[in-house]
């Protein structure tokens, strides 16, 4: 396409700055054209405003409704909430995408991994509802509503059948929590009426996990709640190399429009910082899906297979991957791959 996209860059804390710059270059060795809305969010952003989300970032997102975030750092401290959380709430990011789908020459149990984890992004224990009855006793309130849970159990059909899935499971702690998650559970049996084409199961998270270190290529996609959504997806990470590599997408609506925030999904490593050294993969596979959102997909495709040639071949690869070379000349090696594509 020759259109040009207006999109918000958050370019993080630590290792943030770097690893954008990376993702920066190698998109525009494709030919897509992005004008990047450069803002600050977490400890850079407090630093300089006060704030870690300052008006400047959210007003950034409210024009161009597409944001790629780099990892940030919250500082410590009472009354910090997390920059993640805060852009969740506020531009109802109600769906949660991480897919995990193993990278060649990545040392890990299974070489078969291929799922995607669909977590409800907006209720649970996030919804950040607690309350101090005495000095011993809080309370803490798991928030679930037929509304959200029907919304986000419908967007996990809507993407296994615009991704050529075949399976969509719900993972719920029904057989305890038998109000809240029954209610998740209820809302998934119903919406699974309007999708008879698509097979379904259902699946308690703990033995869920235990499912996933023995044989993870039985599931497809999993819909879940917040909690549990955050907790499985960080395992499946561990599934196909770590968190260096993961990825995410987080897709809602806010005043009647469409907003949808690509992240990279380790921290900020500020002890790496300025060393030239991290990996920008997890970053570049959201920049990935970013691009199928835009319908960038020529684009999107030869990043992908460029990356993945870059990995099959394991010539340059970061000290993380077990390489020598610079996060510079790893960068490059993908946008020479990309130019023989």
């Amino acid at each position: 396409m020759n259109k040009e996209h207006n999109i918000t860059l958050i370019e993080g804390d630590g290792i943030g700055p770097e690893i954008s710059e990376s993702v920066i270059k190698i998109i525009s060795s494709t030919g897509v054209k992005i004008n990047w809305d450069k803002c600050l969010a977490g400890n850079n952003a407090y630093l300089k405003y006060g704030k870690v989300l300052p008006d400047e970032t959210l007003d950034s997102i409210k024009k161009n409704k597409i944001v790629l975030k780099a990892p940030v750092t919250t500082p410590i401290g009472e009354g910090f909430a997390s920059v993640n959380v805060q852009l969740r709430k506020y531009f109802n990011l109600y769906a949660n995408v991480r897919p995990s789908k193993n990278l060649p020459n990545i040392k890990t149990p299974f070489n078969n991994v291929d799922l995607i984890i669909i977590r409800e992004n907006t209720e649970d224990i996030y919804a950040g509802i607690e309350e101090k009855i005495d000095e011993n006793t809080i309370h803490g309130i798991k928030l679930t509503t037929k509304k959200a849970s029907e919304k986000i159990c419908d967007y996990a059909f809507q993407y296994a059948i615009k991704n050529k899935r075949k399976e969509v499971g719900v993972v719920t702690k029904a057989n305890i929590s038998k109000l809240a998650d029954g209610l998740f559970l209820k809302c998934f049996r119903e919406i699974t009426k309007k999708y008879p084409n698509i097979k379904t199961r259902e699946i308690l998270v703990d033995n869920l996990c235990m499912q996933l270190v023995v044989n993870p290529s039985q599931f497809d996609v999993l819909v879940m709640p917040n909690l549990y959504g955050d907790i499985v997806s960080d395992l499946c990470a561990g599934l196909i190399g770590g968190l260096g590599i993961a990825y995410s997408a987080n897709i809602g609506e806010f005043n009647g429009d469409n907003f949808a925030l690509f992240e990279a999904v380790h921290g900020s490593a500020p002890d790496i910082a300025g060393k030239n050294i991290a990996n920008p993969t997890g970053l570049l596979r959201s920049a990935v899906e970013m691009l199928k959102y835009i319908n960038e997909h020529e684009a999107a495709e030869k990043i992908e297979k460029a990356l993945f040639t870059v990995f099959e071949e394991g010539k340059i690869l970061t000290s993380d991957l077990g390489g020598k070379n610079t996060t510079n000349e790893f960068t490059n090696d993908i946008i020479n791959k990309i130019k023989t594509l």
